[in-house]
């Protein structure tokens, strides 16, 4: 409770000296809400179920952000648009462009977030944690984002322990041919810098369109971005990453349709040395390529899916110590949807996922996992969604894993109140760096098996919308690398018998007080009760005000506050306490010819705030841009 309160103080103190019109109007509409941009009382969501819900038939936390939002945040990285939203707290988004970014989301860590694209699962095999790397994905080629929280390896399999990143990309024009340009520049400094020189670009064109039963999109994305130092230091570390991307579809008759990918996204990220801490000319090379097929066969109760891809990922680390990886995955989820009328809704499916690397040799692991997922909507108030899932893994065998999710809803006049908790099971595999890398490999790993209990509710009105929930997480055969040898310093890795256990409180609102005016807000408690969560705040805030000026003129304010956290000092030794920082940003964009063109500005960390991301590292400061949008 003296963190709670602690909170609140050091929040205070700061908007007072810095921008007292701007704490009134957060202190009147603050208790914790989400940043999302206006949405329709009657808005479906999909990922928690693989079935289109009504938001009020939902039983999950589920996030979305549109389209809307991603253009009022154009210049920023998609790390720092999901940072915005309550629960995620993305390390390494506000320091230099080629950063390592962690992913702590509830309190875990990147091995429990499982990020799709397009319903494909995306890993890197080759990664210690088997996570994928959010720094190659272009903003500009993305539709929207649905975030559900919690538990889903049901419906998705390893790694679905914390969140399910579920990314939708663009698709073609209804016209003939569309074109699009989006240009922005500006500065990237940190906060002691002020040569004001602008040394990020950011680049994206894309065509796309429709001939009769055919439709195409092709584009080609570019970043580059220098200034800025990786550790505290005087020689700028510079980012470039390039992205092409294509798709074809054809509609064989009204109810089936096939689309064809392919994307080749690559980086090149100039780093320091980390141990000392100090300037290098190191490089670290990244490059994806992806090819995969979706289909979608409608029939009179239901549909069927269709997912696959391959994709390989070769990462190079040109340093003082050099390693490469070549890694590649194959990725296919099949699935069935049937409507038994409007009130039960299945899917079942079948995923197989296998990764390969090399470690002395071509090493690989798949899982071969069948599924099943209810939804029952009653006719007074009460729905379900619960499931299960067969994991099938090729070298630890087999197990289930489960969800049971109901809710109630208040049917109101003008919207509606819904109750809802969730009991659900997930399951992270060893990765092959874990089983067969060079370093501490145990080829008898089991999965971490983690429990999810949730409960929450949701009020939802013509002007506004307010949720909290609590979550609770246990985790189990935890695989942690451990010490057998202290004079040689000798591990492995090992399923410990310890258990932890992280709970904590989201609570969200949306608030329409006008058509022009949009309020949206979240905060988020998190605390791990059996061991140190490093970089890992208790209490995190966001708060956003729009306006819409005119029919042509958008203005925005985005407020974010970081708790403190501890963070290990491995140049002094020991962990170390980092402050609360609080940070303000501000967007603003103008619409002409017939809103065919399109300026904007921005400005991020208004205050030019001073802090700390990660210990020795540097971090941005105040700093612009401008940009541009143009439709053909």
């Amino acid at each position: 409770m003296r963190d709670f309160h602690a909170f609140f103080r050091i929040n205070l103190m700061y908007m007072n000296t810095k921008n007292y019109v701007f704490a009134a109007s957060l202190l009147a509409c603050f208790s914790g809400f989400a940043q999302q941009q206006p949405e329709e009382l009657d808005e479906v969501v999909v990922t928690d179920s693989k079935t289109p819900l009504k938001r009020e038939n939902s039983g999950k936390v589920v996030v979305k952000i549109t389209r809307a939002e991603l253009e009022q945040n154009q210049g920023k990285s998609l790390a720092e648009i999901i940072n915005s939203v309550s629960g995620m707290e993305i390390n390494g988004s506000r320091s230099n462009a080629g950063q390592n970014l962690s992913y702590f989301v509830r309190g875990g860590n990147n091995r429990q977030v499982l990020v799709l694209i397009d319903g494909v699962q995306m890993t890197d095999p080759s990664q210690i944690a088997n996570d994928f790397d959010l720094r190659l994905l272009d903003v500009n080629t993305i539709e929207s984002i649905e975030i559900i929280k919690g538990a889903a390896s049901t419906l998705y399999g390893s790694g679905a322990a914390t969140a399910v990143i579920n990314i939708t990309t663009r698709k073609a024009s209804q016209n003939k041919i569309h074109a699009s340009i989006t240009s922005v520049t500006g500065t990237n400094e940190a906060q002691d810098n002020r040569d004001f020189a602008f040394t990020d670009s950011r680049n994206n064109a894309t065509v796309s369109g429709t001939l009769g039963k055919w439709d195409y999109r092709a584009g080609f994305a570019s970043q580059y971005t220098d200034g800025l130092s990786a550790v505290k230091g005087d020689e700028a570390d510079a980012f470039d990453r390039k992205n092409v991307n294509a798709r074809v579809g054809y509609g064989f008759r009204q109810n089936f349709k096939v689309s064809l990918y392919a994307n080749y996204d690559t980086y090149d990220s100039e780093y320091d040395n980390s141990f000392p801490l100090e300037d290098a000319d190191f490089l670290a090379v990244s490059k994806q390529k992806r090819i995969g097929l979706t289909s979608n066969y409608g029939y009179t109760s239901g549909s069927l899916i269709v997912n696959a891809a391959y994709n390989k990922i070769e990462r190079d680390f040109q340093s003082s110590f050099p390693s490469f990886y070549d890694s590649d995955s194959y990725v296919l989820d099949v699935y069935n949807r049937y409507n038994f009328g409007e009130q039960l809704h299945t899917v079942v499916g079948f995923n197989y996922v296998e990764g390969r690397t090399e470690f002395g040799g071509r090493q690989s692991s798949s899982n071969a996992d069948p599924y099943a997922n209810v939804v029952y909507v009653s006719d007074f108030g009460l729905n379900v969604n619960a499931g299960a899932r067969l994991n099938n893994h090729s070298e630890y065998g087999s197990h289930v894993v489960y969800n049971a999710n109901p809710s109630f809803t208040i049917d109101l006049k003008k919207g509606y109140l819904k109750f809802f908790g969730s009991y659900a099971t997930s399951y992270i595999a060893p990765s092959l760096s874990q089983l067969y890398g060079p370093f501490g490999a145990n080829a008898d790993l089991q999965p971490e098996e983690d429990r999810t209990v949730e409960g929450g509710a949701e009020l939802s009105t013509g002007i506004f919308r307010v949720s909290a929930n609590y979550f609770n997480r246990l985790e189990e055969n935890f695989i942690d690398y451990v010490t057998i040898d202290f004079d040689t310093f000798e591990g492995e890795y090992q399923n410990v018998a310890d258990e932890f256990t992280v709970s904590g409180i989201e609570a969200q609102a949306e608030v329409d007080p006008a058509a022009w005016m949009h309020f949206r807000a979240n905060y988020t408690f998190v605390e791990n009760l059996d061991r140190a969560g490093i970089r890992i705040p208790k209490h995190r805030a966001n708060a956003l005000l729009g306006l819409d000026v005119d029919d042509r003129t958008f203005a925005q304010v985005n407020y974010q506050y970081t708790g403190s956290r501890t963070d290990s000092d491995f140049v002094n030794g020991g962990n170390v306490e980092l402050d609360a920082f609080s940070l303000v940003d501000l967007y603003v964009s103008r619409t002409f010819f017939k809103n065919k063109l399109k300026l904007f500005a921005g400005v991020s960390n208004v205050f030019n705030e001073d802090y700390t991301e990660l210990v020795g590292y540097t971090t941005k400061g105040r700093n612009v841009r401008f940009g541009l949008n143009l439709e053909l």
